[in-house]
């Protein structure tokens, strides 16, 4: 079982949206916001492993992106 699945869609929305803004926006720059698909953010999440997931959710909810 990935750990992505493991996560609630609220979760995981607000991951992808992370994702998006910190790992991909020289890409949404340079290729546009449809490049990035929910499946790119869904590998980059399952990497970065559930102890930073737990902070950058954390972060989220703090900055309001919830």
């Amino acid at each position: 079982m990935s750990f992505v699945s493991t996560l609630k869609a609220q979760e995981l929305t607000l991951l992808r949206n992370i994702v998006r803004k910190t790992e991909f926006a020289y890409v949404e720059q340079k290729q546009g916001k449809s490049f990035v698909t929910d499946a790119m953010c869904d590998q980059l999440i399952e990497s970065i492993g559930p102890e930073v997931i737990e902070r950058m959710i954390r972060f989220g909810v703090d900055k309001g992106l919830r």
